[in-house]
């Protein structure tokens, strides 16, 4: 690499804005690129726990992967009859979620020339757990709502940073996800 090079790369927020850029440059050119598959696959362990893996998907016309498999356990609290051996899935959307916008956050902000101080979150879902558990058929299985507050502070003024999580929110694939109605097909095969 020559000195001029290694001067135009940058790095901001532990972002590589470059290769950011250069990304978006390349699909731009070829939206076929943009096609990804992102696959989990899930067992049954015992009671409500189960554990998902989370290794290979494909992206930019090819199969990748991790660098490392990533296993998830998921259960119900004590509570709700369970063993308590990992976030309730009704938790990990709250992480999807945080981790989504957060990660758009560090993407926008590095775009725009911002240093990031700190970025941190609160999640909160409501749910009546009268609809889960089959007692009202008026009452959602879901979060009736939820919500999310973030602070935020880097070297712009207030205004800007509250656009960076605005615009993060507009971008975010998780906030998509939970805020229009994505169509869920479930086969099924008995052994």
């Amino acid at each position: 690499m020559t000195q001029a090079t290694e001067q135009a790369h940058v790095v901001r927020n532990g972002v590589d804005v470059t290769a950011l850029f250069e990304t978006i440059n390349v699909v731009k050119e070829d939206r076929g690129l943009a096609q990804f598959q992102f696959r989990a696959t899930n067992r049954w362990v015992s009671g409500t726990h189960s554990q998902s893996r989370i290794y290979g998907f494909s992206g930019a016309g090819q199969e990748l992967a991790h660098k490392e498999e990533v296993v998830l356990d998921g259960d119900h609290p004590e509570a709700l009859v369970g063993q308590d051996e990992g976030p309730t899935p009704v938790e990990f959307v709250l992480h999807a979620l945080a981790s989504c916008l957060t990660a758009g956050i560090g993407n926008i902000a590095s775009a725009r020339g911002v240093a990031l101080d700190f970025v941190e979150s609160t999640v909160e879902g409501d749910l009546d757990m009268q609809g889960l558990l089959g007692l009202s058929d008026e009452v959602r299985n879901g979060y009736e709502q939820i919500r999310i507050s973030f602070r935020i502070a880097g070297d712009a003024p207030s205004e800007k940073l509250r656009e960076i999580v605005l615009q993060s929110q507009r971008r975010s694939a998780v906030f998509d996800i939970l805020t229009n109605q994505v169509p869920v097909h479930i086969d099924i095969a008995t052994a």
